[in-house]
This record gives C-alpha cells, structure tokens and sequence, in this order.
C-alpha cells in the first residue's frame, strides 16, 4: 500500500503513527503541549464562553480582523480528532488564513469530547455556537446570512450533522458547508475502511473504537439518526442542503463514504465540489504542512470558502 502514497508524504506515516484511542487522556496532554501557530498582528483572537446546550460552558476561538471595512461572512470552524482528541488551536493557522483570504469572521467551537460526552452533546454544542453566532453576526460586522459551517474528519461528520440538523430545526440557515474527508459512516464496513488497516493515523480500527465511544457502543444498529451518522441519508433527505464543497485522499478510510455522500447530494440537487487526491491518506495536510500536495489541498479550503461565502453575496444581491 506504501507504494500508492504520494512520496512527499510517506515517510511521516512511520514518524506519526496511529492515533492511540485506548490512552485518550495521555494523547489529549501530549496535544495541548504542541505549540500554537503564530498570530497574525492583522487578526484579533479572543476566546469566549457561552451557556452550552446542557447548561455546560461552551468555549469558542473567535478569529477576526482587526479593521472591517465592509460587513463580512461568517465561518463557523469544527475541529478534528476522531470525536476524541483535539482543540481549537489546532487549527489556528488554518483559521487566521480564512480571515485573511475569505473575508470572514472565523468561530471554532471547542464541542465536548468522547467518551465522556457521547452523541448527542458534540453536536449539540455545535449546534448551540451556530446559533450564538447568527444571533450575534452584528456585533461582529457579519452577515447573518453569510454563515457557513466547516470541519475536518470528525468535525466534517458534525458538520454534515449540524447542516442537517439546522435545516430540520428550522434554525439558523447556513448558507455553505464544507465537511472535509468527513466521519460520516458508523457502519464502518465500506471497501476503503477495509482498505486503510495498519501503520495510519487513521485506520479500520480506530475508527471502530471512535464511533463505539461517539454512539455509546450503539454503532452499527439500525437506529442511529442520519444527524449522528449522515451517511445514512437517503437522497430525499439531503435535499435543500446548502453549497458544498468536500474532498478526500484515495488513501482514506472515509474515502468510499465520502465518494457515496457526494453522489447522493448531487442526486438530491445540491451544488457540490469534490476533489478526491491521489495519493493522500487521512489528515496528510496537517502532518505534512509544507508537502507541495498539503499547501494546495489547504489552499482549495481557503478558495472553497471564499468562492462560497462570495457566491452567497452575489445571489442575494440579486
């Protein structure tokens, strides 16, 4: 298999190997402990805690820039990590890049983690920092109606799982989403997740152990909701999703769910981009940043979002 991986990024697949979900806490404080990127002195970040969903304090990273001009679009960010691990700041770069290259405000939300907090509260939370940001676009100098939502591996699942939830609640409307290689298959019984087995950051294995702590070891029943797992939809109920743009690496273990969740939006007439990268396998960009394949991956999020928020713009000018 190490064969097909493109050669600028096969080495870290030994330098990096798999996630360790069985000593989740030892992994979460090796994390805190990576440095943060740098702050662009052109980019305000301020952290703020709102009233969560249950009661609990939701904190969320809040990126903007430090003159607007004109009033802006709005990104709410949800980080990675298999529902498990991760943080805001592990995006810092990535986020302060939108601001500058999008135009937008930029709010990641710090969502509840697994175990600990099973399905429903990750989404929950996210559902909740959606709402505190369209409620509050004013105060930022955004558009309530130039909100979209992205996120990567888990947070592309709970994005996926917050636009569909969002549309049924009849809540804040988003007007883009952009789930990027997205955990969206608690069935885990594709081709591709056979495929991934061994030495990758995300394999077969992990993503069993990952979906068993997000639905409580109730993964691969009849009964998980399409807003937990969206890869169960059925394309009458993805319609009237917004414009999405989404991609993975052919090396992915989500690659085949993510190929068939891009079918089924185009059947049920959503706009779609999808780009799938030879050679790449789960999460590539972030453990090779500066790989010629991660820099122009990482820039198609940043023309994604720009085209979409943009996109918005010109329609309701209309």
């Amino acid at each position: 298999m190490k064969n097909r991986v493109n050669p600028e990024i096969v080495e870290m697949l030994d330098l990096f190997p798999p996630l360790d979900l069985d000593n989740y806490e030892a992994a979460r404080a090796a994390a805190a402990q990576a440095p943060l990127a740098p702050q662009d002195p052109n980019i305000a970040i301020n952290d703020k805690i709102i009233e969560g969903p249950d009661g609990n304090d939701l904190r969320l990273r809040i990126y903007e820039p430090v003159s607007k001009s004109e009033e802006l679009a709005g990104l709410l960010w949800i980080h990675g990590g298999g529902y498990v691990l991760g943080s805001p700041e592990e995006n810092d770069a990535l986020c302060q890049q939108f601001v500058n290259e999008a135009g937008c405000v930029v709010v990641s939300v710090d969502y509840r983690l697994v175990p600990e907090h099973p399905y429903p509260a990750p989404l929950e939370d996210c559902y909740a920092a959606l709402k505190w940001f369209a409620d509050n676009a004013k105060d930022f100098g955004v558009d309530a109606n130039r909100i979209g939502v992205a996120g990567l591996s888990a947070g592309g699942g709970l994005t996926a799982g917050l636009s569909l939830l969002a549309r049924d609640r009849k809540g804040p409307e988003i007007c883009f989403q952009m789930p990027l290689y997205p955990m969206i298959d608690d069935r885990n019984n594709t081709p591709s997740s056979f495929e991934i087995r061994g030495n990758y950051i995300w394999n077969h294995d992990l993503n069993e152990k990952g979906w068993s702590f997000y639905l409580n070891g109730e993964n691969g029943k009849d009964d998980v909701p399409i807003y937990a797992a969206p890869a169960r939809a059925t394309v009458e109920e993805l319609q009237n999703l917004p414009f999405t743009y989404t991609c993975v690496g052919q090396l992915d273990a989500f690659r085949d769910e993510t190929l068939t969740y891009v079918t089924k939006l185009a059947q049920a007439g959503v706009d779609v981009e999808f780009h799938l990268y030879p050679g790449g396998y789960h999460a590539y960009e972030i453990v090779n940043p500066e790989a010629e394949i991660s820099k122009r991956t990482n820039q198609e999020y940043v023309n994604a979002v720009k085209y979409a928020l943009n996109r918005t713009s010109s329609v309701s000018s209309k």
